[in-house]
């Protein structure tokens, strides 16, 4: 996973086999399978590499070498035609139109959205306007019992009569009312307009001016005593374009605007251009222009192709070969011995002791990687769990009942609830992993990087490179 992150933040420049002619400011850096390398990709590429906070910094000197790596990769997919697989071009496709579509969306576009949002809501509202109105209400089923009923009737006329006697309207809401959001705030409901409420609800509180009081009144959700706390009209558009804009954008509106314009423009081609011609021209009109725009396609486009071709060709090879896995390790066994000693095994609590003796019998004599099915099948197969286990590679500190029993250590075992006997099986390996297995992510992960040195090898081999020495050493310093 370390390398696919590499492989897509740490991209270059496209390398593209059509390439114009470089202009004499822009000098030809290098050429790769006889593509040239303009001294701007070269730069862009080790700028963005090397940047304030990357830890391993490299010269531009020592940056040439991984870059004609990375060259070469790409070199190997485009010649492998991976930018031919459908799966490519639909990847990339979808990234590039992320960065091109916003380019069919105008100001004047958005703002016309906006406008009929505001007219429409305009329209709604109508003279009534908005209001804020606060409730107490009490809960009560539609086809509740009329005891049930005749109770909350005389809990609400108590609660409507302590409110005529000056009773504080917010804290009788926060404690009485059965509506814990706007309890919560003195029961004051955000800003309504028509439609948007119960129309028993709307009715009575649509009555009502600033700091008037319904009676008790039910509606479908019970009984409710309402306090009109303010009225106003819609506000103007200008005052609420910003929200309005903000609310389009979280509802994707931008994204729909553009898709009708690319289909637009379609459209007006009389069957000339695709939708994906039209994305595509964009792109590269875009490109022309922007340089930074250009870099981003590019890097993502290279991106894809280095990850495939270097899951292909060593990330997949290496992780399935266990063959040349157990080679490798057996070729560096020494580079995975380990500095203090480890235990190869289980720790486990059972409920029993005869069940200690049973455990260790049932996987006596079986392949460590197959300890925990076999424990599984043979104990805890059906609703009842028997035992409870830790299986693994354990050193010092990693597992207190080893630490104790294996390690002698002088460390508190934490009794394990309903399991209260505890034991340990396994082996206690001095030096080192007794295979490959026991490291398996270690070996995998330098099985990897043996397989890339031998594939660039092979590449630098099959494909010719140049570097033009003199341009290198203008590299950052012909501004």
């Amino acid at each position: 996973m370390k390398k696919i992150v590499i492989a897509l933040i740490s991209l270059f420049v496209w390398t593209g086999t059509a390439m114009a002619q470089p202009k004499a400011a822009d000098p030809v850096i290098m050429t790769v399978n006889g593509v040239p390398v303009t001294r701007s990709e070269f730069e862009y590429s080790y700028n963005k590499n090397n940047s304030e906070g990357v830890i391993d910094k490299k010269t531009v000197d020592e940056y040439v070498d991984l870059f004609i790596n990375y060259k070469l990769k790409v070199a190997a997919a485009l010649d492998a035609k991976l930018d031919t697989l459908t799966s490519f071009k639909e990847e990339f496709a979808m990234y590039r139109d992320q960065q091109v579509k916003p380019s069919f969306v105008e100001n004047a576009d958005l703002m016309a959205e906006a406008r009929k949002v505001y007219d429409d809501t305009k329209a709604n509202i109508g003279p009534q306007g908005l209001i804020m109105p606060a409730h107490i209400l009490l809960r009560l089923a539609q086809k509740a019992p009329k005891a049930e009923q005749d109770k909350a009737q005389l809990r609400i006329d108590s609660i409507y009569r302590a409110l005529q006697q000056g009773a504080d309207f917010a804290e009788l809401a926060k404690k009485l009312s059965q509506d814990p959001g706007s309890a919560a705030r003195g029961g004051v409901l955000p800003w309504l307009g028509p439609g948007q409420t119960l129309p028993e609800f709307e009715k009575e509180a649509y009555a009502l001016q600033p700091g008037q009081m319904s009676k008790p009144f039910l509606s479908p959700a019970g009984y409710h005593i309402i306090l009109m706390k303010e009225r106003k009209q819609l506000e103007p558009f200008d005052s609420l374009k910003n929200d309005i804009l903000r609310f389009l954008e979280q509802r994707g509106v931008r994204e729909r605007i553009a898709d009708e314009n690319i289909n637009k423009v379609a459209a007006a081609s009389n069957g000339k251009l695709t939708r994906q011609q039209v994305l595509e021209n964009r792109a590269d009109e875009l490109s022309e222009k922007d340089p930074e725009l250009k870099n981003l396609i590019r890097e993502y486009h290279d991106g894809l192709l280095l990850y495939e071709i270097s899951t292909r060709e060593v990330w997949d090879k290496a992780a399935k070969d266990e063959a040349g896995q157990e080679a490798y390790f057996k070729a560096h066994r020494k580079k995975y011995n380990w500095d203090e000693p480890r235990f190869k095994g289980m720790a486990y609590h059972v409920k029993n002791k005869a069940d200690v003796k049973a455990v260790r019998n049932c996987v006596k004599n079986v392949p460590f990687d197959q300890w925990a099915e076999r424990l599984r099948k043979t104990f805890n197969n059906d609703s009842i769990i028997r035992i409870r286990v830790e299986k693994g590679i354990f050193k010092k500190g990693d597992n207190a009942l080893v630490d104790k029993k294996i390690f002698k250590q002088n460390v508190t075992v934490t009794p394990l609830k309903d399991y209260p006997i505890d034991a340990t099986f396994g082996k206690k390996l001095k030096k080192g992993p007794e295979d490959y297995t026991d490291v398996k992510q270690l070996v995998i992960a330098d099985y990897q990087d043996a397989m890339e040195k031998e594939w660039v090898a092979q590449l630098r081999k099959r494909y010719a490179v140049t570097v033009n020495k003199e341009v290198l050493k203008t590299v950052n310093k012909h501004h």
